[in-house]
C-alpha cells in the first residue's frame, strides 16, 4: 500500500467550526453531521485546532454543577454487536456501515466479552503493511 496516498482515502467533506463558536454549538453539528470531530479554523480556514468526542467527555466530567443524569438517558439501546469467530472484514462491514467506531463483541454464554474499535482495524492494517515492507 505504499503506492496509495493519503490524497486517495482522505475525507474532504469537512466539519468546521470557528473559534469562538459555542460547544453547545459544535456538539450540535457534531451530532446533525454523524461526525466524531469538528475542526477549528480561523477567517483564513488555517487550522487552529480540532474538538473530538472525547473531548466532550472530558467537558461533561468536568461541569460544575455536575448533571446527575443517569446513562440510560443518552445510551444507545440494543447495540450492534459481533462475535470473536466473526471476520475482521465483517466487523469493519459493520462499522462502515452504520458508521460506528465500537463495536462490542458478545458470546452467547459468557456476554460481553471484548471490543473492536477502528483503531483496532487500523493497528491491524499498519501491523500488515509492515509484514508485506519486511
Amino acid at each position: 500500500m505504499d503506492d496509495i496516498f493519503v490524497a486517495r482515502i482522505m475525507s474532504t467533506d469537512l466539519r468546521t467550526v470557528s473559534p469562538d463558536t459555542l460547544v453547545e454549538d459544535a456538539a450540535e453539528l457534531m451530532l446533525d453531521s454523524g461526525v466524531g470531530s469538528v475542526l477549528v479554523v480561523d477567517e483564513w480556514n488555517g487550522l487552529c485546532g480540532i474538538l473530538t468526542s472525547t473531548d466532550f467527555v472530558r467537558i461533561v466530567a468536568n461541569q460544575q454543577p455536575k448533571d446527575r443524569t443517569p446513562v440510560s438517558k443518552y445510551m444507545t439501546g440494543d447495540p450492534v454487536t459481533t462475535t470473536a469467530q466473526a471476520s475482521i472484514a465483517e466487523a469493519a462491514d459493520a462499522m462502515i456501515d452504520k458508521g460506528f467506531h465500537h463495536l462490542p463483541v458478545v458470546d452467547d454464554e459468557e456476554g460481553l466479552i471484548g471490543m473492536v474499535t477502528t483503531t483496532d482495524l487500523a493497528a491491524y492494517v499498519a501491523g500488515l503493511e509492515r509484514e508485506v515492507a519486511a
